[in-house]
């Protein structure tokens, strides 16, 4: 390598340990539709299985993990930011009733520490497994002068397909149809900027270490659920008139996206599960402003029609179950420091419910309002 190069803040050498580190994680994901090994200039994934489509439709999605990385490296753990990355992208695309095929990731670092990287690595791994993609490929890149030594940021980039004949069908919203709310895990990697206002000290830990514990467990360690798995069944059975990711902007800003102009969401006020209402006490936050930034223990909505809530219900419950099973095994076989500690939170433990309805607006309604 360049020595000149390595004290310029770049080191070739750290790179290449890093690949041969995170080479079996990768690998893990791999289904025979990925063609090659890490290393090449571009990733390859045979579609040839698309022919058995009438019209396929290709639909992609991107995202981020956003300030929840500041509290990886406060707290100097990072076993679930990949699967909150993989998460972020994949729900996007779920709401679509697409199957996601395959990742692309984005790592970068003010000064690449290939053990630590590797634990991120893991994770997305871990993430693409939960929800049935592969990671073909990624980049990794040292900004140094630009970031500081510690710091690094993620990005994805998710790709899956369709059938556009069912792609229609993913939205048919109508009046009187039935909201769903499907639980979340905690916060997943929304309001972090928020949370740390509320408990950071100028950027720093608190002291309490009750208030560390809340944000090391409730905040950090709660990974974004992956709801391909939870919802798929009930996608096949063509029971969904429309679905929701609850992300950035709560519900004031995601239930509208899926709503055309003549409808309106209407629901039912739900008591908090922690962490939020820990965090409405002490952030001194209104139930609208709760609404508006967190998904407040609902992470994914799902319409259906008001003959079909009964039986959505039980498949929704089914495959939550296999989920919260499943996603503590993979944290608890990939991580030594998991083993023992996976405690889903009061938000992840509640079943799926019934929260609202779709209305017929009124004049200038708006689209989202709570009775």
């Amino acid at each position: 390598m360049s020595e000149a190069y390595r004290q310029a803040g770049v080191d070739t050498v750290a790179g290449q340990r890093f690949v041969d580190l995170i080479k079996p994680a990768v690998k893990s994901t791999f289904t025979p539709n990925v063609m090659g090994g890490l290393g090449g200039f571009s990733a390859l994934y045979d579609v040839s299985f698309l022919k058995d489509y009438k019209e396929p439709v290709l639909v992609s999605s991107t995202d981020g993990v956003g300030t929840k990385l500041t509290l990886a490296r406060l707290f100097n753990r990072h076993e679930t930011v990949g699967l909150d990355l993989v998460a972020m992208c994949a729900n996007d695309l779920l709401v679509s009733g697409a199957r996601p095929m395959f990742l692309l990731d984005y790592v970068a670092v003010g000064r690449l520490r290939p053990e630590q990287m590797k634990i991120v690595v893991e994770s997305i791994a871990t993430g693409c497994r939960l929800a049935h993609c592969s990671l073909i490929g990624g980049e990794t890149a040292e900004h140094p002068g630009v970031m500081a030594d510690e710091d690094y940021d993620l990005a994805g980039f998710v790709v899956g397909c369709i059938e556009k004949e069912r792609l229609q069908k993913a939205n048919r919203i109508a009046e009187g149809d039935v909201i769903i709310g499907i639980p979340s895990s905690g916060i997943h990697s929304n309001g972090v900027s928020l949370v740390r206002k509320i408990f950071l000290d100028h950027g720093l830990l608190p002291a309490a270490e009750g208030d560390r514990a809340f944000l090391r467990d409730q905040i950090l360690l709660a990974p974004t659920i992956l709801y391909e798995e939870v919802v798929r069944d009930v996608i096949e059975a063509e029971l969904p008139t429309g679905m929701v990711h609850v992300t950035g902007g709560g519900f004031y800003e995601n239930v509208p996206r899926v709503l055309s102009d003549d409808l309106s969401a209407e629901f039912t006020p739900w008591t908090l599960p922690e962490p939020f209402a820990s965090l409405q006490h002490r952030g001194n936050l209104r139930y609208d402003e709760m609404l508006s930034v967190f998904n407040c223990g609902y992470g994914y909505l799902m319409m259906v029609r008001e003959e079909d809530v009964e039986k959505t219900l039980s498949m929704l419950d089914a495959g939550l179950n296999a989920y919260r099973s499943r996603v503590i095994s993979e944290l608890e076989k990939t991580f030594v420091s998991m083993r023992g500690t996976c405690r889903p939170s009061e938000s992840f433990l509640r079943p799926p419910a019934v929260i609202g309805r779709i209305k017929k607006k009124q004049g200038s309604d708006a689209s989202v309002h709570f009775l």
